[in-house]
């Protein structure tokens, strides 16, 4: 079957939004983790929340067998025949192409053609999730559009699965979570083998969470976030032939993990380290901001960033010097690197009363270093995926 994907980046007026007669409109949020990076596939704790910079995605029915798609973003735009969805060479495209597939597996029939245009506040490659907060968007979407019937935790796993098959991220489960369930002033302490989830209020008062954007992406995340993936199934398949019990590397404690550093390749061996002492560090810090042990909470986003860097190998010469230049600052309580990795932005936890000082040092420097400008984001946390 031939693939019907067709580009249209030089149609002018392909769908404007001026003229657009929306059925639906949605709301689909980015999200922050503040702390348990890279172990959501691994089983583990994460530390979530969805926030106030969003992607709108603008729905109606085409009345035809063509689904039309135009980012405002990019300034272009493809179609495709709702009867032959399938991946094509263009990466965005997937993640559209996937959730439809996805929706099909599950609810078979229910979506026609449909137009759709997309405008989004997230940059990016900035670890916002911007691709699961487009994903569960246009899921939303086509249920409400379609009234297909779709439950919030199909949402999520269909979103994850067009991730995994579509696109090629082998992701857990974390950023869709977060972006179907977040809730205002909440954070999510989120257990992803069970999908079980507490939500912490967020109140830092007198702090602030400041995001960093170093702008930069070294193209290894999606290739290098496999082969960590990878790395951490071959750990724990080496341990479960001593020790079958262990379902999730996240599971096995750390003193039966350092049994096997003489069997295990060196990093093999630190990738399985930073998941068993992440998920604890997790755990630690829903503690900490609970009892508003601040310092505490810090001090375990630096001690993650330090395994991401060293250990797990997800940093970069610019985070890591983000990270660095913050320790100078007794006003900066912690930070760390968030996302996939690679580039991308830092979290940082700053006292109100010096938020635009140390935004304007820290920017100075990095400019001085790399002769890049930091682009700060400003997020407050907010409720997941809606409809207008």
């Amino acid at each position: 079957m031939k693939n019907t994907t067709q580009s249209a980046n030089r149609q002018e007026n392909f769908l404007n939004l001026n003229e657009f007669k929306s059925e639906v409109i949605i709301d689909s949020p980015g999200r922050i983790n503040l702390i348990g990076e890279h172990i959501d596939y691994n089983g583990g704790h994460v530390l979530p929340a969805a926030i106030d910079k969003k992607i709108r995605i603008y729905l109606k029915k085409s009345n035809t067998d063509t689904c039309t798609i135009w980012s405002e973003n990019y300034s272009t735009g493809f179609s495709f025949d709702i009867n032959d969805v399938k991946s094509g060479a263009v990466e965005w495209q997937n993640y559209i192409l996937g959730v439809v597939h996805y929706i099909g597996t599950i609810k078979g029939g229910f979506v026609k053609g449909f137009d759709c245009i997309i405008h989004s506040e997230l940059p990016m490659g900035s670890g916002l999730s911007s691709s699961a907060a487009l994903e569960c968007g246009l899921a939303k979407g086509l249920d409400e559009l379609f009234k297909i019937g779709l439950s919030s935790d199909e949402i999520i796993t269909l979103s994850r699965d067009a991730e995994h098959n579509f696109v090629g991220t082998k992701c857990g489960i974390m950023d869709q979570f977060s972006v179907v369930r977040g809730k205002k002033n909440h954070l999510i302490l989120l257990d992803c083998q069970s999908l079980k989830y507490e939500l912490i209020k967020s109140d830092l008062d007198p702090y602030k969470l400041v995001l960093l954007n170093s702008n930069v992406s070294h193209n290894l995340a999606s290739s290098e976030y496999n082969t960590r993936r990878q790395e951490c199934e071959d750990a724990l398949a080496a341990i479960n032939n001593k020790y079958p019990s262990y379902e999730y590397l996240v599971d096995v404690p750390e003193e039966i993990v350092k049994e096997f550093k003489e069997e295990l390749p060196e990093k093999t061996f630190n990738r399985a380290i930073y998941v068993t002492q992440e998920n604890k560090r997790t755990l630690m810090a829903s503690n900490a901001l609970e009892d508003d042990l601040f310092e505490v909470f810090g001090s375990l986003l630096y001690q993650s960033h330090k395994g991401l860097s060293e250990l797990y190998e997800v940093s970069c010469d610019e985070l890591d010097f983000m990270v660095d230049f913050s320790k100078e600052f007794d006003f900066v309580l912690g930070s760390r690197m968030m996302g996939g990795g690679f580039g991308g932005c830092t979290i940082n936890l700053v006292h109100e009363d010096h938020v635009s000082d140390y935004i304007e040092n820290i920017s100075e420097a990095y400019k001085k270093k790399f002769n890049i400008e930091l682009s700060p984001i400003g997020v407050n946390i907010s409720n997941g995926v809606s409809k207008i």
